[in-house]
């Protein structure tokens, strides 16, 4: 007897795909670990919003505990040199870097998004322009136009948040710009031109809610980058002038005999911007690679 080789029509085809499970949609969940990092980066958030009204100590009393004291169960992160308590502290000094990374970061992705979207979508003498600023932008040294602007306006939290700001634009708008131009060939870009629809409709309407999802999977990865920026400068002695933040902690906690009798002083706060920022990357990533997958789906329909 000769095998059996006839196809499969098109009803067992059909059977079979629905009995297959989908892969895309066992690929779209976001996972436990997601959740876990959302969870860290809302009780940092919430810590560090609510520390007035806490029931800890007053971060800047001196002698609040024992001179150099490991943790304890009075002290939980222990004391600095001055008797200043390591966890109050950790709680006043997520404040100042959040705050510092969230306004430079959304006012970053505001400005160059909506410079990535105008020369993406207009192109020719515009696009021309508005890259060439980028470019320029992107050549000039980060770190001396940000000692060039704080020495010139100071260094105070809402100019070093906006000199911040200024540095995440030029990336902004170029990866804004290449977005745009991936979707201003669509279909449904062209029918609302032929429908009349201006410049301005086509770009707020039919171009920024598609080009808002992909960047705002990755406002949580330059969320990371800003918070870790700002450490690094308050390190440098660059960063917010009055009040502290992580970096300005670890930068306290850095002097060899501190560093030699009471690590923790530094430590402490090292690991809670390694988990805040770790926990921003692995979300920012896990929403990234949500959206592209949902977006290749609707494609293969």
């Amino acid at each position: 007897m000769t095998p059996d080789t006839t196809e499969p029509t098109a009803v067992e085809s059909t059977q079979v795909a629905v009995d297959r499970p989908d892969a895309s949609k066992v690929q779209r969940r976001l996972g436990i670990s997601f959740w876990g990092a959302i969870g860290w980066i809302f009780l940092v958030s919430a810590a560090a919003l609510l520390a007035p009204w806490l029931p800890i100590t007053d971060p800047d009393e001196i002698g609040a505990g024992p001179r150099i004291g490991g943790p304890s169960w009075d002290n939980w992160f222990g004391t600095d040199p001055n008797g200043r308590d390591m966890f109050s502290r950790t709680i006043w000094g997520a404040r100042v870097s959040l705050m510092v990374g969230f306004v430079s970061i959304v006012l970053g992705f505001l400005i160059g998004g909506l410079v990535g979207v105008v020369s993406g979508y207009l192109r020719g003498t515009t696009d021309r322009i508005l890259s060439f600023i980028i470019f320029v932008m992107l050549s000039f040294p980060s770190l001396v136009l940000f000692l060039l602007i704080i020495s010139i306006v100071g260094q105070g939290l809402w100019v070093v948040s906006l000199t911040l700001s200024v540095l995440v634009v030029p990336s902004v708008a170029r990866l804004g710009r290449a977005i745009t131009i991936a979707f201003a060939e669509r279909e449904f870009v062209a029918a609302a031109r032929l429908l009349g629809a201006t410049n301005r409709r086509v770009m707020v309407r039919e171009i920024l809610p598609n080009v808002l999802i992909p960047m705002s999977a990755l406002l949580l990865l330059g969320l990371g980058v800003t918070i870790v920026a700002e450490g690094g400068l308050a390190y440098l002695n660059l960063s917010v002038a009055e009040g502290f933040s992580w970096g300005k902690m670890i930068n306290l906690g850095a002097a060899p005999r501190t560093l030699r009798l009471a690590p923790w002083v530094a430590f402490f706060p090292i690991g809670a911007m390694f988990l805040t920022v770790l926990s921003l990357n692995w979300a920012g990533d896990r929403l990234r690679q949500h959206f592209d997958i949902r977006e290749l789906g609707i494609g293969s329909r």
